[in-house]
């Protein structure tokens, strides 16, 4: 679960910061004495929108290796070492991408991510658990499940999806803002204290309900990499890469890392909404129905 949920959290603090930054420089080309002109707010909520989901894309590995303590194979020195690293670039020539970076970090748990500004420079990461607690023929499945990640070019989707939530969000809130301040307090010059506690709180609620979307498009890219999966690595030995998921109890990881992971926890009812992953169940189901 780790990937997205660090490149929204990266994404949202890089926002707030552009939009607090621009507000403290008064570059608001959006307001003027009639009030809000609309085009000129689009455009800054586009470039603003936009511009954070791409800084959060560009630190996307680095923020990874350092959540993590992820440490990359340049030399390999143990046999696990070489094996997981001709793994991964058998897998990413199938695949057709350049050779990723290779990383482990020290835990028990039974976890791999991938991550990257596009799909020529990557990162693919495994758990020191992973590698212990699984056949290699279920690893090389997770493997190619990260691989599969980087080739559709997930993360850069992602990026785009969210520069679009962004731009919406910041564009009514800054509406709802104005006409609140307007139409309720009544003020007639400028902006009043109404308008910026109206339009962080509106921000707040339309990210949050925003969110349901790139968490919708997360859930089903889970789909589309375990089926690269399956192709790459066998579908039988996905499965039972999936299967040993469902039995593993280890310790989860850090929340800020909880979207990038190949596994994600189950949930019902309106947490389903804002679930990164599938439960593990479905996408079992969902492989076996492709055999």
């Amino acid at each position: 679960m780790k990937r997205i949920f660090l490149f929204l959290a990266t994404n949202l603090a890089i926002v707030l910061v552009l939009s607090i930054t621009m507000r403290l420089l008064g570059v608001e080309p959006y307001l003027n004495e009639s009030g809000l002109n609309l085009g000129s707010l689009l455009i800054f909520a586009g470039v603003m929108g936009f511009g954070g989901s791409l800084i959060s894309l560009a630190m996307s590995k680095w923020m990874a290796k350092k959540s993590v303590g992820a440490v990359v194979i340049t030399d390999p020195r143990t046999p696990e070492e070489l094996w997981l690293v001709q793994t991964v670039a058998r897998q990413a020539q199938a695949a057709g991408i350049k050779m990723p970076e290779v990383a482990i970090w020290d835990s028990p748990e039974v976890n791999a991510f991938a991550t990257g500004m596009n799909k020529n420079a990557a990162l693919v990461a495994v758990s020191t658990g992973l590698l212990r607690g699984m056949t290699k023929q279920e690893a090389e499945a997770v493997m190619a499940h990260e691989i599969s990640h980087v080739a559709n070019g997930d993360m850069v989707t992602l990026a785009l999806i969210q520069g679009v939530v962004n731009t919406f969000v910041m564009f009514f809130s800054r509406v709802i803002g104005h006409l609140v301040d307007k139409i309720v307090f009544k003020t007639e010059r400028g902006q009043g204290p109404a308008f910026y506690v109206t339009m962080i709180v509106a921000e707040l609620v339309l990210g949050v309900l925003a969110s349901i979307i790139v968490m919708w498009f997360s859930r089903q890219r889970e789909f589309r990499a375990d089926a690269g999966a399956a192709t790459l690595a066998g579908r039988q030995n996905m499965i039972a890469a999936l299967q040993r998921l469902m039995q593993a109890h280890t310790p989860p990881l850090p929340e800020k890392m909880a979207a990038f992971g190949i596994s994600g926890g189950g949930g019902s009812g309106l947490k389903r909404l804002f679930m990164t992953h599938p439960p593990l169940e479905e996408r079992i189901a969902a492989l076996k129905q492709g055999m």
